[in-house]
């Protein structure tokens, strides 16, 4: 039985991840800071797909957490077939208006503990000569969107990081992915303090589940990027044929319409 460790797995995209490899038999490991949420997940899974799921309430927002989790694993004697690095969140307004400690938390989240993750899984993926990553990315991974600055810039490094390191896994039986989802229907723009503004209509979201089947059926194509939905493909496109300064300005008016 193959084994996927999902982080951010408590509602969203993460949960949509759930069920989806709950389908396909896969013993699911959970991770998240909201262990009474884990554990209503898991036992739905249990209850519809009976499968076996093993929880770890970790906050990855701290910079001990990626150790702490992958040492859980460790001891358990678990190893890890897929890795879905979802656990992400955003945040709107002024760079300098926010709240230093939140955005220094979301950098550590989006940022450090994903790549710090991929390093601590990878070592025995490519040992065993075999092995997934899929890590979720943005539309934002693919050009500067003022108002939620830092946020943007670390969906840019996730692409990078993404692309350099598929590269450099090329023959060795490991496929790394990047899922690029435009606006979702999660709770993101709550917890971003976004639902106010019209990006977040809820008419015009992807589903959750729509986007996590997307994101899946790439990583098993072995592909390195994807973005659901060809609206979401042609704002990435953007930057190749405008410049990026007006990219930037039309990003900004978007963000600031409201409902």
């Amino acid at each position: 039985m193959k084994t996927v460790l999902i982080t951010g797995a408590s509602s969203g995209i993460g949960k949509a991840f759930a069920e989806l490899f709950a389908k396909k038999n896969y013993r699911i490991v959970l991770a998240s800071r909201n262990e009474e949420k884990l554990s209503g997940i898991a036992r739905q899974l249990r209850d519809n797909y009976a499968v076996s799921t093993i929880l770890i309430p970790v906050d990855l927002a701290q910079s001990d957490g990626p150790i702490l989790l992958h040492g859980q694993l460790m001891e358990m004697g678990i190893a890890i077939d897929v890795l879905v690095n979802n656990a992400g969140f955003g945040s709107f307004g002024l760079l300098h208006e926010q709240d230093v400690r939140s955005e220094l938390e979301m950098l550590q989240l989006n940022v450090h503990s994903l790549s710090h993750l991929m390093m601590l899984f990878l070592p025995a993926m490519v040992s065993r000569g075999s092995g997934s990553i899929l890590n979720v990315g943005s539309t934002t991974s693919f050009y500067a969107c003022p108002l939620s600055a830092n946020y943007s810039a670390s969906k840019a490094f996730v692409l990078s990081l993404t692309e350099a390191v598929s590269n450099e896994l090329q023959g060795t039986g490991v496929i790394v992915t990047a899922l690029c989802p435009g606006a979702t229907g999660t709770e993101f723009f709550r917890s971003a303090k976004m639902d106010g503004q019209k990006v977040s209509d809820p008419k015009t979201l992807m589903s959750p589940e729509t986007v996590a089947e997307i994101g899946y059926k790439a990583l098993m194509s072995k592909k390195t990027i994807v973005v659901p939905g060809f609206q979401n493909w042609l704002l990435t496109q953007a930057p190749r044929f405008f410049p990026r300064r007006f990219v930037t300005r039309i990003t900004r008016s978007v963000l600031e319409q409201k409902l």
